[in-house]
């Protein structure tokens, strides 16, 4: 009896290590996004770059859910769910974030203004989802908003372009509307399964806008192909899949909080991928995010 209660409290105690290590393995496979779109871009069009890679990952998420005798047939109404959270997060917020850096929009501009979400899903969850917020979350979302400017804040110049930059607040638009929805309409749908029937709305939608544009070229050169399969293992698998996770066991605005770590992380990577340089006020802004995250995900006594 004593070998089973020890054997149970290690799993326990494997599983809450396990749960604190998300959000940072969330912040870091997200924030490798930008990277991706930065190789991969140059010799693709985003929608056409955007639709192959999102019926990849449903077509994996099937074979996966499949191979684990999970559920794959999820009832209309629960398909018709994961098909708007799918064409917000990832027709949206996807294709705006890669269409604005498609049109010169700098990468760091593009997540200065994304990371404008978790203050509108904040102040939104509290109607939408009957959320609280206390007084030091909303100084943590405060700092957090002040660290990501700090940090990003000199990308922004006069010459980025108009239609780039509103492309760039509909996918604000999208990941708001998607989180807020995911987590009061979509934590009753199999993961895998309702996963997958996202990918698959949304790159119906993506490959439709391609097509009608007409942008539907791609270079299969040997980096398009590793940003690819990057993109399609580590972010549509990996960290959409972690996400939806925390949505379902943690409040809208802590979760969202997390993406104030994701320019950080991704000047940080910048930095030693591209030899972009981070100064002094970049480093500061980045402690700066980094406690108003804490503020806001921190547990009361």
């Amino acid at each position: 009896m004593d070998g089973q209660i020890s054997s149970a409290l290690k799993g326990d105690m494997r599983s809450l290590k396990l749960a604190s290590l998300a959000p940072f393995l969330f912040v870091l496979l997200w924030s490798t996004g930008f990277v991706g779109a930065k190789y991969g871009l140059p010799f693709a069009d985003p929608f056409a770059f955007l639709a192959i890679r999102v019926f990849i990952a449903a077509l994996i998420l099937f074979v996966v859910a499949g191979l684990l005798r999970a559920p794959i047939r999820i009832g209309t109404s629960a398909i018709i769910r994961s098909a708007f959270i799918g064409f917000c997060l990832h027709a949206l917020y996807l294709g705006g974030v890669f269409f604005a850096i498609s049109k010169g929009v700098p990468a760091g501009t593009a997540a200065v203004i994304t990371s404008l979400q978790p203050v509108l899903v904040s102040i939104l969850a509290v109607k939408v989802l009957g959320e609280k917020l206390r007084a030091v979350q909303l100084v943590g979302l405060v700092c957090g908003l002040v660290g990501v400017v700090m940090v990003l804040g000199p990308t922004f110049n006069g010459s980025t372009s108009i239609v780039g930059i509103s492309a760039a607040f509909i996918a604000l638009f999208g990941t708001t509307a998607a989180t807020l929805f995911q987590k009061k309409f979509g934590s009753g749908i199999p993961m895998l399964a309702g996963t997958a029937y996202q990918y698959v709305a949304s790159g119906m939608f993506l490959g439709v806008v391609a097509i009608v544009s007409g942008h539907t070229h791609i270079q299969w050169s040997h980096k398009f192909i590793a940003a690819m399969v990057w993109l399609i293992l580590a972010l549509s698998v990996g960290a959409v899949l972690i996400l939806l996770t925390l949505l379902n066991r943690g409040s809208a605005a802590s979760v969202s909080s997390l993406f104030y770590l994701v320019p950080p992380a991704t000047a940080i990577e910048a930095y030693f991928l591209f030899g972009e340089k981070v100064n002094t006020q970049g480093f500061l802004g980045i402690g700066i995010t980094a406690l108003g995250v804490w503020l806001v995900i921190r547990k009361t006594s």
